[in-house]
């Protein structure tokens, strides 16, 4: 069990305890909204992410498996998943309008943020842009490629490099 008892309140929602999903939503409900936050930078959107992510969580309890990571890590993947699924169909509708897809560009609000920020400062334009599109976009690699025009291995190197660099990076980052 994780130390903080999010492993047994999965067992007890798996065998239909509604308290669990109470107390989980309590817990976790605000690191999910602000993952979704993150990718999607809309509230309303981050709000229906977070309901789903613990309807989903309601009715499939019983497949969290610990030895694969903990309870938020298993939420926040869920979250991420959802979160990428409505920005898709957000761009996909924004395509079909003939609008143009807005840049990320807000200020950062956290310490962690600003290190992430001055971060990336270490990766090339090349491999930053490709970051983004994995992350904030949900592109596959292929996808990248393709809406960069560069060769697929291109860019899963330019991925892996710019993550190892940030991971170097951030390393120091309390």
């Amino acid at each position: 069990m994780t130390s903080d008892g999010a492993e047994e309140i999965l067992h007890q929602l798996a065998d239909g305890d509604g308290h669990a999903l109470a107390e989980l939503y309590d817990r976790y409900a605000s690191v999910v909204k602000r993952l979704a936050l993150r990718i999607l930078r809309d509230s309303s959107e981050a709000e229906d992410v977070v309901q789903d992510v613990f309807v989903q969580v309601w009715s499939q309890a019983a497949r969290f498996n610990p030895s694969r990571g903990s309870p938020q890590a298993w939420l926040c993947t869920i979250a991420r998943t959802r979160a990428i699924d409505r920005l898709r169909r957000r761009v996909v509708r924004r395509e079909e309008l003939g609008d143009p897809l807005l840049g990320i560009g807000e200020w950062p609000r956290s310490e962690e943020e600003i290190a992430v920020r001055n971060a990336l400062d270490v990766v090339s334009p090349d491999q930053r842009r490709a970051l983004e599109l994995a992350y904030y976009e949900g592109l596959s690699h292929s996808e990248i490629a393709r809406k960069l025009g560069a060769p697929l291995g291109t860019i899963k190197t330019r991925i892996r490099t710019a993550m190892h660099l940030l991971r170097d990076r951030l390393r120091s980052f309390p």
